[in-house]
């Protein structure tokens, strides 16, 4: 049964929201963010930490986000959330498959917990992330049919499934996009429906993750973007 996630994280999501606003803080602005290590001043897109224990994710700097970058400096404590986007053009995932999962709606998050040792699947509400319980047999076969989730970090990298509104979409992110995600839903909706500002904001992060995401090794579209920059210019 769907429940509503109480994790300190949620503390996060209305400032994960306002990320990419178009006028960039200044370091006098009381919106300027900084480090939550070393307290320096940051740019608007930094890393971040996920503290295992709390499961709360904490702003960085460079400097910080360089030290933890080695996999054995956060001990059992932190671990450096990637930056990295990937487009899975390939996914296998039928409606049928969609329903097995039990998510009542049409965009989720999933990532698996070490300190559970379990994959935990979320979806964006008006209400925050709520936790929708996996059907393992459903995810396990999910998990076989794509290999390219076995590649997805522990923790701090999510499998993002987007089927509103469109063809099916699903990229693996760093978790923190995931937060902003429920964040701006969670600021933005109105009424029933969401009313049509929060849908133009829903579709502009998805635009965003596609523009900054790379191809899965291996698919297609991989294969013709190189293709592509190895012909000559003006080539046929």
């Amino acid at each position: 049964m769907p429940t509503v996630s109480n994790s300190p994280a949620q503390s996060r999501l209305g400032r994960l929201a306002r990320r990419g606003a178009s006028s960039r803080p200044t370091e006098a602005s009381p919106e300027y963010e900084h480090c939550e290590l070393c307290n320096a001043p940051i740019d608007p897109r930094h890393r971040h930490l996920l503290d295992l224990r709390s499961r709360e994710l904490m702003c960085a700097c460079q400097a910080c986000s360089l030290l933890f970058d080695r996999g054995a400096a956060g001990g059992d404590h932190f671990k450096l959330v990637p930056d990295r986007v990937t487009l899975l053009a390939d996914f296998e995932l039928s409606d049928l498959a969609w329903e097995r999962l039990r998510i009542p709606v049409e965009i989720a998050f999933f990532f698996h917990n070490s300190e559970e040792g379990r994959t935990m699947a979320f979806y964006p509400s008006p209400m925050g992330p709520t936790e929708s319980r996996l059907g393992l047999e459903a995810w396990t076969e999910i998990e076989t049919a794509n290999p390219a989730l076995a590649g997805m970090a522990d923790d701090v990298e999510a499998l993002l499934v987007n089927r509103a509104r469109g063809a099916p979409r699903q990229w693996l992110t760093p978790i923190g996009e995931c937060y902003r995600l429920v964040g701006l839903i969670r600021t933005r909706w109105k009424g029933l429906s969401g009313g049509k500002e929060v849908w133009t904001e829903i579709d502009a992060f998805f635009d965003d993750l596609d523009r900054r995401a790379s191809p899965a090794p291996g698919t297609e579209i991989e294969t013709e973007t190189r293709a592509g920059a190895a012909s000559p210019a003006g080539g046929s």
